[in-house]
Formats: structure tokens, sequence, C-alpha cells
């Protein structure tokens, strides 16, 4: 060594003998100060061997750590920036961060293979910095936490610290304690925000509560303190810096909003509605990607409709749209507050415009926060955000639509919308058909839904065809018999059992309904002949479906046992009892009234709500001459309290508006005729 010193701090060296220092004294076996040669304490003379100008000056391995880990991430930048993040290939961006990885890695080792000093140990943490980064942008928590945890304990071996606590929270308050006075504290703080990270994406907040001050603190000294340090010191090259593969400060800033977001959520399905728009109202004004601020504003409004504040959640819906127009779960938050508040022209106008932005292509990808590697949907990951932000398929929307503008007198908008959803379920190319979200209902309950729109369209011929497909392609599975049974033997029995019994049922009832809307139809058309055909298959179909009681035989389901079995039970016997109205209605256009008055009155205990049966009825006992018995009818028919709203019953199930048709107002002119006299 007394040579090379020597030659260091007196007169030129020579090419010759630089070289031979060099070799006699490998750079693994020298200190830093001393494998490093500083340009203003060796000067070269100019009339030294031409060869010199030709060398370059060696670097240290400190200088050749940080020249490989820069150039590492400048190329991961370089192939980030190549392309659209969201039309980049998922496959080749995977492989790209596993190549990182592994190479961050390789250098890791090598750095750790001498001794630490402290201008070692702020590369060190800046390339498992590195690591940890790519690590976790492929969801490898474990691998991540456990290099942090690791990287963590060399520093506090360092700082003379050897006690290592397994709690998570309890190491990292002493990690943070340890290094709180040395020029390591901003390394290991970028660490800890790693770890932070990891939390986040792993829901576990409880974790993250517990650190609440610990976590506020890095934040701001972060955010400030290390920025004012930062100015105080003498500026270097960048070449002489090692770079983060991921900006810290926007790192810091990511997980702090997220960090709101994730616990606003989180508060909100506990109901604690006021405690988390606090938080959320305050993380609004942070700096951070529109996505995530319109994320607070979209909670927010969630908080305050279940405070019951619609119109002030409608305002924070506006402001999370007017932040983001890609928000679309604040379009469809605002679609649910208009349905609660009555509001049907502008929940069919927020229908409207919500699939419209869902058929959008972008609106079916995911659109992280920003192009980083760590995207925000990373660190979102809890069930109850997952719950809030979740949005109907564009199909789920167009058929809501579409029901929504039948029911609501806009049956030639409801009709068109049918015509498109079965549209696009028969193409595969339509953007949104295979998106996420709410099941819609089957084919074949599409089709009669579409096919009663079209009926109300006064277009029959249209309604049919669509009934024609659904009997041809079931009719064919139609089960011999089928048993019903009462909730509590079903349970005993096995899934696949019910399972099958319910598809057997549901086809059944499919076909009913199909021959239900056919006879309306020819209804529509004046065929009372082929009416009645078309209402007797039905009434064929339908009773072949029988109860069975507990302990007794099955028989035939009546209304009053609708209430035991359900939903299955309830569509039978209202198809039962609109068949028989609409082949009792179709006798007595023909004049054949002792069959249309049984038909009428076997409606009527089918499906006692029916008001056309009883109507109806009341008519044919007015024709028989037994007036008193029809104005009876009438009051009862219209004293009757339904029991289901009509919108909360499939469209091919409710009465028919085509048709022959009674006019009340003539029904109440013969009540009082007959009264006065």
């Amino acid at each position: 060594m007394p040579v090379f010193v020597h030659r260091r701090q007196h007169g030129p060296v020579h090419c010759t003998e630089l070289h031979n220092v060099y070799f006699r004294f490998p750079l693994a076996f020298l200190t830093p100060d001393e494998g490093k040669l500083k340009p203003n304490s060796t000067k070269f003379s100019r009339n030294s061997d031409s060869r010199c100008n030709k060398m370059h000056q060696p670097l240290s391995l400190f200088d050749k750590w940080i020249q490989e880990n820069n150039e590492l991430v400048n190329k991961w930048k370089e192939q980030e920036g190549g392309g659209d993040t969201l039309t980049r290939d998922q496959n080749q961006n995977h492989t790209r961060l596993i190549w990182c990885s592994s190479e961050f890695h390789k250098l890791l080792r090598k750095i750790q293979g001498i001794p630490p000093s402290t201008d070692h140990t702020q590369l060190e943490l800046t390339v498992v910095y590195n690591a940890c980064v790519c690590l976790i942008a492929q969801s490898q928590f474990s691998e991540a936490e456990s290099l942090l945890t690791q990287a963590t304990q060399r520093v506090l071996q360092m700082t003379g610290d050897g006690s290592f606590a397994s709690d998570p929270p309890v190491f990292w308050k002493t990690a943070l304690k340890s290094v709180g006075n040395t020029a390591l504290n901003p390394c290991v703080m970028y660490l800890f925000c790693l770890q932070w990270a990891i939390w986040l994406a792993t829901c576990k907040l409880q974790t993250i509560q517990e650190l609440q001050d610990e976590l506020l603190f890095v934040f701001e000294t972060l955010s400030s303190g290390v920025r004012e340090e930062e100015r105080s010191v003498p500026r270097r090259k960048s070449s002489d810096i090692p770079l983060p593969v991921m900006e810290q400060r926007r790192l810091i800033k990511l997980i702090h909003i997220c960090t709101f977001i994730a616990q606003g959520a989180e508060l909100l399905s506990e109901g604690r509605s006021s405690e988390a728009l606090s938080g959320l109202q305050s993380a609004s004004s942070l700096p951070a990607p529109r996505t995530l601020i319109s994320y607070t504003h979209l909670l927010s409004g969630s908080c305050l409709a279940h405070m019951s504040r619609p119109q002030m959640a409608l305002q924070c819906y506006r402001m999370a749209l007017e932040t983001d127009s890609q928000c679309v779960c604040a379009l469809y938050q605002s679609m649910l507050i208009y349905r609660q508040l009555g509001n049907t022209q502008a929940e069919i106008q927020a229908l409207r415009l919500l699939h419209s932005t869902l058929m959008l292509p972008s609106a079916t990808e995911a659109s992280p926060a920003s192009s980083d590697l760590l995207p925000s949907s990373l660190l979102l990951q809890t069930l109850s955000l997952s719950r809030l932000l979740s949005v109907p398929s564009a199909l789920s929307v167009l058929h809501s639509l579409a029901l929504k503008c039948v029911l609501h007198e806009r049956v030639s908008d409801g009709v068109e919308y049918y015509l498109d959803l079965l549209a696009a379920l028969h193409s595969e190319d339509q953007p949104g058909v295979h998106a996420e979200g709410p099941s819609l209902p089957k084919l074949p309950e599409l089709y009669l839904q579409a096919g009663a729109a079209l009926l109300m369209a006064r277009r029959p011929a249209d309604c049919m065809a669509l009934c024609d497909e659904v009997i041809t392609t079931t009719l064919e599975l139609l089960p011999g018999k089928v048993v019903l049974k009462e909730p509590e033997e079903c349970e005993a029995e096995t899934r696949a059992v019910c399972a099958e019994v319910e598809d057997r049922v549901g086809m059944l009832l499919w076909v009913g309904a199909a021959y239900l809307l056919q006879g309306h139809c020819y209804t529509h058309l004046r065929d009372w002949k082929q009416a009645v055909t078309t209402y007797t298959r039905c009434l064929n179909l339908l009773v072949k479906v029988r109860f069975k009681k507990r302990g007794f035989q099955p028989q035939i389901p009546s209304a009053d046992m609708v209430g035991m079995q359900g939903t299955d039970l309830c569509i039978l016997q209202r198809l039962k009892g609109l068949s028989l109205a609409g082949r009792g209605i179709s006798f007595t256009q023909t004049d054949q009234l002792r069959e249309a008055l049984r038909d009428l009155q076997l409606s009527i205990q089918a499906f006692p709500e029916g008001t056309g049966a009883g109507l109806w009825c009341g008519e044919v006992l007015w024709r028989l001459g037994r007036k008193r018995e029809a104005v009876a009818c009438w009051e009862k028919t219209w004293s009757v309290t339904p029991h289901f709203s009509v919108q909360s019953l499939s469209v091919y199930l409710q009465e028919p508006q085509s048709g022959p048709l009674l006019d009340s107002t003539e029904l109440h002119r013969r009540i009082e005729e007959l009264t006065s006299t």
C-alpha cells in the first residue's frame, strides 16, 4: 500500500505504473477510498506515454454497482415507455418484471458479499428497494416482505441493535427508532413504505391501524423534511446516484391516498359512515392521480347515501365524474339514487349513459391510476372496496334499461333495447359481452320478456316468432311429471336433486309462458279458435306439476299453497290463472258463455288477484241474466289488493293490455242503473 499512497500524493503517475498498482492490489480487496481514483488528487503529465491519453479512469466496485443498478433502471423505463400501458402485452410485461427482479437480486448478492459500510449500505438498500418493487408488482408479497426484513436486519446490525422482534409492527417501530439520527434513515423509511404497500395489497388494515402514528410521521418526514435535507446537500452527478425503479415520492403519495380509500371503504362497510366521510374528504385534496381522487368523491357519496342524504350524495357522484369521466361506478351509484327517489326519467337517462360508457373499449379495460410499476388496483383489493366499486356488465345494464322502459310506458324504446340485447348475446364481437357483473336471466327468459314487449308494441307476429324459438328448443326436454316439495323436504335432499327439479320446473314454466303469450297474440288478432287451442296447450303443460306436502300424496296446487312454496308455485298459479282467463274471454267472443263462465271462475280460484278474469266473469253473469251476482263479482274484483307490485313481476306474467277489454266506467253505470231500479 505505501507505493500506491506515495504515488497518489506526489507528482505525476505514469500509465504503466498505474497499471501495475491496480494489478498488485485487486479492487475487491480495497476500501472505497483506495479503490476509487479521485480526479482532483491524481494529475497526469501531459508528456507521459501517449497510451495514457487513450485509457479511461478505472471505476471502483462502488461505482460499477451504481452503474449496473442505473442501467437496469433505465432499461426498464425505456421498455416501459415504449408503448401504451393499457395495450401492451401483459405476458411480455410479466417477463420483463421477472428479468428485472432477477438482475436486481444478482446485483444485491454482489453488494452483500463485502462488509457493510455507510455508502455501500445506502446503495444496497436502493437495490433492495428496486428488487422489492419488482416483486410486489408480480404480487410476490411474501418474497418481498422477507427481503425487506432481511435488509432492515442488516441495517440494525450495523447500528448495533441486534435484537429483532418477530411481530412486524414492533420490528418496524424498532427499526425506525434505531436509524432515526443516521444517514440511513431515509433509506429505511423507503423500505418501510414498501412494507406499507404490502400491507395494503394484502388487506392488513388492522396492522396499518396499529402503526398509524408511524405512517403519518414517515409520510410527513419524506414529504417535507427529506426534501429540505436534499437541498442542503451538494449535488452529485446523476451517474453517482443509485436510481430507484419507481420514484419514492410518487410511491409515498400513492400509498397515502390508497390507505385513506381502503380504510374509508372498510369503515363504510362497518356502518361508520360519518367517520369514513371525514377521512375521505381530507383525502380528496391530496395530490394524486385523477382516478384515486374520483374514488374519494365516490366513497364520500356512498357515505352520504348511507346517512340518508341522497342529494348530497348525487353531488359527490357528479364530482367523481367531473374528476374522472371513466368513473362508471359513480354513474351506477347515481342511477341507484334516482331509483331510490322514484325519479324514473332520471334513472332511465342514467342507465342509457351508463350503458354507452360501458360499451366503450376503455371501460372494459383495467385502468390503473398511472403507468407505474405499482398501480393503485394492486394496492386496493379489499372486499369491501370491491363491492363498492362493482358495476354490472354492459348487457345487464341494457337489460335493466329495456325492462324499465317497458314497465314505464316507453314500450317502443324497450323493444329496441331488447332486440339489441338479443343481438349482442348472439355476437361475440360486441364489447362488454363477456364482462364481469351480475348474471343475466337465462336466454329463454329474455326471449319471453322481449316477446311480451313486442306484443305490447302491437307486433304479435314477432312475438310469436320468439315464443316458437323457446318452444322448439325446450319442448323435447320437458318431463312427463314434476313434483314440487315443501322447503323442509327439499333441504333434506341433495343439492343435485333439488337443482335438477328446479331446472325441470323452469323449462316447463318457460314453455307454458310461451304458449300463454302466443294465446295473447291470437286474441290480439281476434283468432278466437286458435287462441282457445293455444291456451289449452298451456294448461295441459301446467297440470303436469304436482305439489307434495309432508305426509300427503302429491296433489294439484291451489292458490292457498303459494306462500308455502315460493316463486315457482307463484308463477305456476299465475300462468294457470291467466291461461284460464284468456280461454274464458275467447269463449265469450264466440258466445260460449257456459264454457267461458267455467274457465273464468277457475281462473279466479287459481289467481284471485286477476282483474281481467273477475271483470269478465261479471260480464258473463250479466249476459246470463244473473245481474246481482255480476255486480257482486265486479265489486269484489275492484276491492282486491294485489300482493305483488306490477314491477316486481316478469313482464310476460302481467295481464295483457291488448284484446277485448271492458270499460270500468260502463260497468259502474250498469251498477247504478241496477241499484236505482
